[in-house]
């Protein structure tokens, strides 16, 4: 525990650092467009060299936190109440999958915005590609925009394999890429801001949230009934 305490101090401080880094330095301002590791070995390390710090210290309370949560349970093994051992052992378990998860989007993730009309191609990392074959925009007799659609398909070596909708509130996705739509325009000509994003993290950030929330609910159930048992 008191590593634990100490990590997380020496990362706030590191943190605070950054943030100072960051507010005088342009290149932070698209870090965003790239995975976090690519961005940074492209950066000298006179702008970069905290977060490459803070990257070893997260490993390291990576390390601490497992070690700590399988030493508990060997010492803690032969446990009446089971449950009650496991449970910060759950917690444990869902800080490090959303450690995992953020690891994953920094190697892997990427984000770009394109203006697309009707006949545009996106290339997928497959080869495949994609194309906006046509924007359907409804609008009322005031001019305000009340719904939309665009029609989409996936073509292999310029055969059409697949079809798909974009809706309001529904992205589509395609070999872990998702394409959402931010903005639509009806003049001069039908057009759309798409995002392309990747985000490789995602599933594992899921798995941790939904562990880290279960062992802490139970923790704090099991606790509050040991306290109304002992009353």
């Amino acid at each position: 525990m008191k590593t634990a305490v100490w990590l997380l101090c020496l990362l706030t401080l590191f943190f605070f650092v950054g943030a100072i880094i960051m507010s005088h330095e342009e290149a932070f301002q698209n870090m965003h467009a790239v995975p976090l590791f690519k961005w940074m070995v492209s950066q000298t390390a006179s702008v970069t060299w905290w977060l490459w710090i803070s990257a070893m210290l997260l490993v390291l309370l990576s390390a601490n936190t497992l070690f700590c949560s399988v030493d508990s349970i060997v010492k803690k093994r032969k446990a009446i109440k089971w449950l009650l051992l496991i449970s910060p052992q759950i917690i444990h378990a869902g800080f490090l999958c959303m450690l995992l998860a953020h690891l994953f989007s920094s190697v892997g993730a990427f984000k770009s915005f394109e203006v697309a009309m009707e006949g545009r191609l996106f290339t997928l990392p497959d080869n495949s590609e994609l194309e906006v074959r046509q924007i359907n925009l409804s609008i009322d007799p005031y001019g305000h925009l009340v719904d939309w659609r665009v029609d989409v398909a996936y073509l292999v070596n310029g055969k059409m394999v697949g079809q798909d909708l974009l809706l309001p509130n529904k992205p589509i996705f395609r070999n872990g890429i998702g394409f959402y739509v931010r903005d639509l325009r009806a003049l001069p000509y039908r057009m759309i801001l798409v995002e392309l994003s990747r985000e490789p993290g995602a599933p594992w950030a899921l798995v941790g949230g939904i562990l880290f929330m279960v062992g802490t609910l139970t923790l704090l159930a099991l606790k509050m009934r040991r306290e109304t048992d002992e009353a």
